[in-house]
């Protein structure tokens, strides 16, 4: 079987058939083609395969196309995820499976994408190749990781290519050697002959070219307008940090979730913590599409900001029932004018609003000063520009 995203499944599908681009015709291949998201359904159809009667524990070769896709094992609340079907229903059911997964991004920023996608190999089996002299894939991985990041810490003078094979244990090499399969352009010319199967293309030299946002130089530089983003604490999207210590508590009980059989706990705050530092990047990034979208994305930020201090305002000037959040049906639309949040929501009156409206309100300000700021860009060759995005 061959396990794609479904992006690349034609360049698979090709090979099964009585196409003329099918180079390999007289190698008669027979193989499955899946998609990823097929892990993810028990029923329907897959090209010709019907998903709900398919033998997932009969395969003894898988091929993982892009199998960074599957670097995370992170647990879900409710059913089992792709990494999950793939490791019980397929590799570890029914006949032995051997696995070959294609990548050219295996690790991310974490040796724990590559351990993740070796346990398919290994069954999840830790000491799997305890005989080729690693007794334990996860420690190996785990102390290369560590070595890595001392030598990310080390003096830029010092954070050398050899400082760093040299600091690393002999362990995660023969890790290395013992699984992966590498390809550059130099072991291809070396090794292959490109007479026959074709020569790379000459690569010129780079021209670097360094342009400012704008032309008439009316918006910031990048580094300040980065510097402003990150002073914003994004506070409407991290309404548990807000919290009263008296209550946390009740909050937790309310959104943190059991993971692993209650093995493990994943709590909301840090969820919001890691939404708000997506935030700041998507903010980045809009930018690198136009300044125009940035102006619409933080003029979307700047009147929630603003429409939420409103809120507040008009809740402290009213008397309200005190309440719990254990005992109120959130999803009540009854009950928003007294709550903070959107799918986690968070009672006003549970709430430091000293704090929060000291947060929301410097982005407010800050917001303000990023809209006005893109708006600008480009106003002065714009036939009827009002200032508005």
């Amino acid at each position: 079987m061959v396990l794609a995203p479904k992006k690349l499944r034609e360049n698979w599908t090709v090979y099964t058939v009585n196409d003329k681009r099918n180079l390999l015709a007289a190698d008669r291949f027979g193989y499955d083609v899946l998609n990823h998201t097929d892990l993810s359904r028990d029923k329907g159809r897959s090209g010709e395969i019907n998903l709900e009667t398919l033998n997932w524990g009969n395969y003894d070769l898988i091929v993982i196309d892009e199998s960074h896709n599957f670097r995370n094992n992170n647990a879900k609340k409710e059913g089992v995820t792709r990494y999950q079907r793939l490791m019980e229903d397929v590799i570890k059911s029914g006949v032995k499976t051997k696995v070959l997964m294609l990548s050219a991004t295996p690790v991310n920023n974490r040796l724990n994408d590559l351990k993740n996608q070796v346990s398919f190999i290994t069954e999840g089996v830790d000491s799997a190749f305890d005989a080729q002299g690693v007794a334990s894939i996860d420690l190996t991985l785990r102390r290369a990781q560590t070595q890595f990041n001392a030598w990310v810490n080390l003096p830029e003078e010092n954070r050398t290519t050899e400082r760093l094979l040299d600091s690393l244990h002999f362990g995660y090499f023969r890790l290395l050697d013992l699984l992966t399969i590498a390809r550059s352009r130099k072991h291809i010319e070396k090794y292959y002959d490109t007479a026959e199967i074709g020569k790379f293309p000459e690569r010129l030299q780079p021209k670097n070219i360094k342009a400012d946002i704008d032309k008439e130089n009316q918006f910031p530089p990048l580094k300040e307008i980065n510097r402003n983003i990150k002073l914003l604490s994004l506070a409407a999207y991290a309404p548990l940090d807000y919290v009263l210590e008296g209550k946390k508590e009740e909050y937790s009980r309310k959104y943190d979730q059991q993971v692993r059989g209650g093995k493990g706990v994943l709590k909301q705050a840090d969820r919001e913590r890691s939404l708000i530092h997506l935030m700041r990047v998507n903010l980045l990034k809009r930018m690198e599409s136009s300044i125009h979208s940035f102006a619409l994305t933080v003029e979307k930020l700047h009147s929630s900001v603003g429409t939420l201090l409103e809120k507040i305002e008009k809740h402290q000037m009213s008397e309200v029932e005190e309440l719990s959040i254990e005992d109120i049906e959130t999803d009540s639309s009854e009950l928003d004018d007294m709550m903070i949040g959107r799918k986690i929501k968070v009672l006003i009156q549970d709430m430091d609003l000293i704090r929060l409206k000291q947060d929301l309100t410097a982005d407010h300000l800050l917001l303000g000063f990023l809209l006005r700021e893109a708006q600008q860009v480009g106003s002065l060759n714009r036939p009827g520009f009002t200032g508005d995005c």
